[in-house]
């Protein structure tokens, strides 16, 4: 059994998100990404499907020219290749779901 918390040791830096990688499995790798209200994440696709899920506060969510306004509680599925950004509408804690085959290096990039 492998454990974590979405909660606990969270940071939220002035500058940008944060990542953070929470644990990984035999096929996922399950990622925190804190963001202050104004944070965003530029325009980028992966190389594999993602799950989103808003843990906490509200994330507008850019696919293919639409916005899409998540809150709490909302979790969206994408394919590979889309391009995708996200704003911080307000503080908000984002869980995200890789392929245990996809880098948190790439995730990392996105934000700096």
């Amino acid at each position: 059994m492998i454990t974590s918390s979405l909660l606990k040791n969270l940071q939220y830096p002035k500058d940008k998100p944060v990542i953070s990688v929470l644990l990984e499995t035999d096929s996922t790798k399950e990622i925190r990404i804190a963001m202050l209200k104004g944070h965003t994440m530029k325009k980028h696709q992966t190389p594999f499907p993602i799950v989103v899920e808003i843990f906490d506060g509200t994330i507008d969510f850019g696919v293919e020219g639409h916005i899409y306004h998540l809150e709490k509680g909302d979790i969206v599925a994408l394919e590979a290749s889309v391009p995708h950004d996200l704003n911080a509408v307000e503080d908000s804690i984002v869980r995200l779901t890789l392929s245990k085959s996809d880098s948190v290096q790439r995730v990392k990039k996105v934000v700096e």
